[in-house]
């Protein structure tokens, strides 16, 4: 008997919410905040005062499907619309770009030649993929593709693969084996691409880059779960962001408040099949070739940077409590985390300690 299970991720729980703060007890939804509009007036050219724009406080919205997930996006301003047409035309540029089954694609054509020039877009997530991989000691890994297929993550026909099968795939998987040269890249044989572990991190990098040039300063998206913050709310504060709860999944176990950052979790619980009551979820450690047993059900990771944030909750996630805290302290200039054991005790970096709120009532415990 198999069953399959794809939930909501992290922060999308909060999707209604984002705009005006999430709720401040797990699983009890507050209404939105009221807007304050009391900045002080700017100053014209004359040395007079200048009315306030009153679009600045309003915001518009859009809603659309890339990357296999459903994507929010708010804007505040007067230009607020023309921007979120932009990035949505953006986004669907960028998903047929990295898609590894659009044809028209880049990654598409280099899984098929086997090598092939790259768009510079392309050429720049792969960079940050080859150097994310030798940071994490190859735990990050964007050769896995054929590991995600055989497990059926990849095209939905999900099944367990036989150790046999797995080791021959794995034979396959090395990230350092791909030759990157300027625009141009090469791999060995049977071994494939798939820069989908951190798309949606370099997406909404770009959407905030769009929103800055059509002129909007306070925004946020989620885009499938994965929040992307532009300045702060209207009224000035931060924005409040929900981490869904692995074991309540209508609940939060905690609030981070940020501004100009992305806030990306990656979790047990998101992706996964059943079967014979066995549970078998989307995040496969490269090197065994089978769902990462690391003691953590949830990771999530804030960054100014949301490619690094997309691609550092996976690895720590299968890394495991220990070295996750160990590579957060060699690298604490870069991000922030929440993690959550099987147990329920929740870790959190020492650079959330005045920002994070931990709501669900279980133990807390900083890494310094």
């Amino acid at each position: 008997m198999k069953t399959i299970k794809k939930t909501l991720t992290a922060a999308l729980l909060c999707t209604a919410l984002l705009s005006s703060g999430c709720a401040g007890n797990a699983g009890n939804s507050q209404g939105p905040d009221s807007t304050e509009s009391g900045q002080s007036a700017s100053e014209n050219t004359n040395g007079k005062p200048s009315a306030p724009d009153p679009k600045e406080n309003e915001s518009e919205s859009s809603e659309l499907y890339a990357m296999d997930t459903v994507m929010s996006l708010t804007a505040y301003g007067s230009h607020a619309r023309e921007a979120l047409d932009a990035a949505g035309a953006e986004i669907q540029r960028l998903d047929k770009l990295f898609s590894i089954s659009s044809e028209t694609g880049d990654i598409y054509r280099v899984n098929r030649d086997g090598q092939g020039d790259l768009s510079e877009d392309t050429r720049s997530l792969l960079a940050s993929a080859l150097e994310y991989g030798k940071e994490t000691n190859g735990i990050f890994d964007c050769t896995i593709e054929p590991v995600m297929e055989a497990w059926g993550f990849t095209t939905q026909n999900y099944r367990v693969p036989s150790d046999a099968e797995l080791t021959e795939l794995l034979s396959h998987v090395d990230a350092s084996t791909v030759t990157l040269s300027g625009s141009h890249v090469t791999l060995p044989e049977d071994v494939k691409l798939d820069l989908g572990g951190i798309a949606k991190g370099f997406t909404s990098a770009r959407v905030m880059e769009v929103f800055r040039e059509h002129g909007v300063t306070s925004g946020i998206i989620s885009l499938g779960g994965n929040v992307q913050t532009l300045g702060t709310k209207p009224d000035g504060k931060q924005w409040r962001v929900g981490i869904q709860d692995p074991k309540d999944l209508n609940s939060m176990f905690a609030v981070v408040e940020v501004s100009d950052e992305a806030v990306i979790t990656s979790g047990a619980y998101q992706r996964y099949f059943e079967e014979n009551g066995v549970h078998y979820h989307h995040i496969i450690d490269p090197r065994t070739g089978y769902p990462a047993e690391s003691g953590l059900t949830s990771v999530t990771i804030i960054s100014p940077d949301g490619t690094l944030a997309d691609a550092l909750s996976t690895s720590l996630f299968i890394m495991g409590p220990d070295d996750a805290s160990a590579f957060w302290q060699n690298h604490r200039d870069q991000f922030e985390a929440i993690m959550m054991t099987d147990s329920g005790e929740v870790l959190v970096t020492s650079g959330l300690a005045d920002r994070c709120k931990v709501t669900n009532g279980g133990k807390v415990r900083v890494i310094s």
